[in-house]
């Protein structure tokens, strides 16, 4: 690492503490800065379908994850939003497929909105009456990613993928699932996923530890609490495909394509495969890379296509996506410049662009007090911390991504999926869809 990079990181101050709960909280006090911004994020995503609690298995429908966040705003005396709207915070939450997280970004009354924010993740209150008043409210949500292209090409490419993993499922669900949700199943969660010790609450801008670690006294955080025997439970995945392509049509303007390659699922932990991978595609398909540059300047993509390593427990592969009239010639190049960098090696002045390039995105991170909370947060669910992370990437070598690319990527393990406007016909002329 560079002694730049070392001073940096030396003055970022970042405060870590485990408290006797088993919450873990991240603080990065930002002299200067007007807004603070605080994020609890729970280790409990659209993929935690099936999980052990204590001695007993239970199964849940799609969607619950995203339910449940819906549900946490909800307590006996109201709606949390409007609780933060009397403290002038502004507040919203998010489910992705491997954790829920939730935020606020506040100039004044701080204090108040930790006390909001802790209250309503650590008191769930759920009735059959609020449980099923949300059903319609999410249907409309579902509906809207029914309807958005790129969320429905990453959803089909891993319906090609996987057999049994649940990322093959929409991370809201289906108007069909929801519908089978119960209060019952809502506490289970909480039970299982948002206990303290699979929590961690991240804070950075106009903030000190001595108040958030205040705010977590009075939501008695301070204060031992079990830790549930609660872990994900998945079915054996092989490594072959249960589809290799699809066509749909949709109200688009221009053919969508995803193509998408299965990988070996990663060990629990393991960002610096992660991080390799993510390099590996900057140098083919990034915007320093010469695929990228060839493919905008025949006009073959637009400037939204690129790949994108999609990982989670149990489940690991490789995305590109993008708009194209010509998706078949634009995969052939991809396929062809994969296997010229696997015969090659990566460009090695392109790999250090890249990875000057990741270097740069974790600092800038740490100048926004939302970044940079919200950093503390992903990495802290992986068990790292943006000092680790930086040091990792430090020690990512071209021949590193050489080895990898020797295992990665290969065209027994890919699927594609095409999305064509309506009432088209295939867009290329060697079109065998």
């Amino acid at each position: 690492m560079s002694e730049h990079l070392r001073a940096i990181l030396d003055c970022a101050g970042n405060e870590r503490y485990v408290l006797p709960s088993g919450l873990t909280v991240l603080v990065r006090p930002m002299p200067g800065y007007a807004a603070a911004h605080a994020i609890v994020a729970a280790r409990f995503g659209s993929i935690d379908l099936h999980f052990r609690l204590g001695e007993e298995e239970l199964t849940l429908p799609a969607g619950v994850a995203h339910y449940l966040e819906h549900k946490m705003f909800e307590d006996q005396e109201g709606d949390a939003f409007a609780q933060f709207a009397r403290t002038g915070a502004n507040a919203n939450a998010f489910t992705s497929f491997d954790r829920t997280c939730y935020y606020f970004t506040a100039t004044n009354a701080v204090d108040e909105s930790l006390d909001v924010l802790l209250n309503m993740v650590t008191h769930p209150y759920f009735t059959d009456e609020t449980v099923a008043k949300e059903q319609g409210i999410i249907a409309q949500e579902i509906k809207m990613y029914e309807d958005s292209p790129d969320w429905r090409l990453i959803t089909e490419l891993c319906q090609c993928l996987y057999y049994t993993h649940p990322i093959r499922s929409d991370i809201a669900g289906s108007c069909e699932s929801i519908a089978r949700i119960t209060p019952a199943m809502l506490y289970d969660c909480c039970r299982a996923f948002y206990a303290p010790s699979n929590l961690v609450l991240a804070a950075a801008g106009n903030i000190t530890a001595q108040r958030v670690l205040a705010a977590c006294a009075r939501a008695g955080l301070d204060k031992p609490a079990a830790a549930p025997a609660a872990g994900r439970l998945f079915d054996p995945e092989p490594m072959t495909l249960p589809c290799a392509e699809k066509t749909l049509k949709m109200a688009v303007a221009k053919p969508c394509f995803g193509i998408g390659f299965k990988e070996e699922p990663l060990a629990p932990g393991d960002g610096r495969t992660e991080a390799l991978y993510d390099l590996i595609l900057c140098c083919i398909s990034g915007g320093m890379s010469r695929l990228y540059r060839r493919l905008y300047d025949e006009g073959l993509v637009n400037p939204g296509f690129g790949g994108e390593v999609l990982r989670v427990d149990g489940c690991c592969c490789i995305l590109f996506t993008g708009e194209s009239d010509t998706p078949d010639t634009v995969e052939q190049l991809l396929l062809e410049e994969i296997e010229r960098i696997r015969a090659e090696g990566v460009d090695r002045e392109i790999f250090t662009l890249c990875k000057n390039e990741k270097y740069g995105q974790l600092v800038e991170n740490l100048e926004n007090v939302e970044d940079s909370a919200s950093q503390m947060a992903d990495f802290a669910l992986m068990g790292q911390t943006v000092a680790q992370q930086i040091e990792m990437l430090a020690g990512l070598t071209p021949e590193d991504a050489d080895a990898a690319l020797q295992r990665i990527l290969q065209p027994g393990r890919m699927a594609r999926v095409r999305i064509l406007p309506d009432g088209s016909a295939a867009p290329d002329s060697d079109e065998t869809d």
